[in-house]
């Protein structure tokens, strides 16, 4: 009994209280602990329940806001105005506006189309005359040339050296009766290929050559004296004259060249052929030498026939030759030698003054022309040029005046510098300066 009510009475120390609260602030701790634990726990199962409606609201939110226009802050003081709407003017400026642009731009397209199509032409012209002026180059020319040949001529003796010559150039040639053509004949015809196909496209050259024998020649010489001995033009009865003078008649603008061979080539193997020749012409055709002068004469200066003595074909040939090349180079030479102004010539050894595009030279072309005049100094062309820049300023000048006297004077009173000193023009160069200008009679002497 005693040792139970001991148990009983037993007190707590010091050592064990302070166990016992700290077990019981440990057991506190874990309990708040784990109460924090429940309570957000439950927030979170709460924020996951609300989140799908949170998230909605919020987009809602956004896409009002986006759509919505800015707001103004109300306390800069003024609000947004309100959309205004236009009139019908407003309306009908704006589309008149735009139809000006339009027009504007298609204008411009237009503008532009034109310069381009133009420029495209411009280039075609300049092509087509590049290629004019090569087919012109002789060496080009020449394969355009065709000799046309009679073909009574071929039934001569030699004749096959022309041919032969003819071939081994590689020249176009042509044996076949031509209308209007000339018996025993050679002629050139000249293609045209600028002037398109529809016909037209080949010319006859004007030179004629007509190659006759001594028999042949006899006749013309005698149809010809017996023509000057009547005084008539039209008495030709020789069967190579008549023609002749019908082919001239018909076109004067043909030159006619005669070639007689002479098929006795043992009379000019000497130095002295062509007094032999003429010896036995006169002992064939039994006429005085005045007379054969008389005749030759007549067909040069009266009927522009030349007449030329050869030995045989080849000589025949090689004139042929030189006719169809110098043929072939005149079309280029005449192109080369056309001049706008001939007698003005460019270059500073002839006074020349170039002109260019914008203009510059005139002034200097002015001066030149006033210098033209007799005693008329570049000094004095200057006074007169500074005075007046261009003809038409004179003229009118002039136009002003109401008397002769005071248009012959205009110029007298203009001063002259030259070497340091002045002088003044003079009556006698206005007075000139004036008739050059004014008068309408190009036979009159200024002077």
């Amino acid at each position: 009994m005693s040792v139970l009510r001991r148990a009983n009475t037993w007190e707590i120390s010091e050592s064990e209280d302070s166990d016992a609260e700290t077990t019981k602030s440990l057991t506190r701790d874990e309990s708040s602990h784990t109460a924090q634990g429940r309570s957000a726990d439950f927030t979170e199962e709460q924020t996951l329940v609300h989140k799908p409606e949170i998230l909605k609201s919020t987009s809602k939110s956004a896409l009002k806001s986006s759509l919505s226009p800015p707001q103004r802050d109300p306390r800069d003081g003024t609000t947004s105005p309100a959309r205004k709407r236009r009139s019908k003017e407003e309306i009908e400026a704006d589309r008149e506006r735009t139809r000006e642009r339009r027009e504007e731009r298609e204008r411009q397209r237009t503008a532009r189309a034109r310069e381009k199509e133009e420029r495209s032409r411009e280039q075609q012209r300049r092509r087509e005359a590049a290629e004019n002026l090569k087919s012109l180059r002789p060496e080009n020319c020449l394969r355009c040339l065709t000799v046309c040949i009679d073909p009574a001529l071929l039934q001569q003796n030699g004749s096959d050296v022309l041919l032969d010559a003819l071939v081994s150039l590689e020249w176009r040639f042509s044996v076949e009766s031509q209308q209007q053509q000339l018996p025993y004949s050679i002629t050139w015809t000249r293609d045209l290929p600028q002037q398109g196909v529809d016909g037209g496209n080949m010319v006859e050259e004007e030179q004629i050559v007509l190659v006759l024998d001594l028999t042949q020649f006899m006749d013309v010489v005698i149809s010809v004296k017996a023509m000057l001995d009547s005084e008539e033009e039209d008495t030709g009865t020789g069967s190579v004259l008549s023609p002749l003078l019908e082919c001239l008649n018909r076109d004067a603008e043909k030159v006619v060249t005669l070639l007689v061979i002479d098929s006795e080539t043992h009379y000019r193997k000497d130095a002295y052929d062509a007094y032999l020749l003429n010896e036995t012409l006169q002992s064939k055709l039994g006429m005085e030498n005045v007379d054969m002068e008389e005749v030759l004469v007549y067909l040069q200066l009266c009927k522009n026939i030349s007449v030329v003595f050869l030995d045989g074909w080849q000589e025949v040939t090689d004139h042929v030759c030189a006719v169809t090349k110098a043929l072939s180079k005149r079309p280029f030479k005449l192109l080369t030698e056309r001049a706008e102004l001939p007698f003005c010539v460019d270059g500073s050894w002839a006074s020349g003054v170039r002109v260019e595009r914008d203009g510059s030279g005139l002034g200097q072309v002015w001066s030149k022309q006033i210098q033209q005049l007799n005693r008329v100094s570049p000094a004095v062309a200057s006074a007169v040029t500074a005075a007046y820049p261009s003809p038409q300023l004179l003229l009118q000048a002039y136009q002003r005046l109401s008397s002769e006297e005071e248009r012959k004077a205009l110029l007298a009173g203009l001063c002259v510098t030259s070497g340091g000193k002045e002088r003044r023009v003079g009556p006698e160069i206005s007075a000139r300066v004036y008739r050059c200008f004014t008068a309408h009679n190009p036979e009159l002497v200024l002077d």
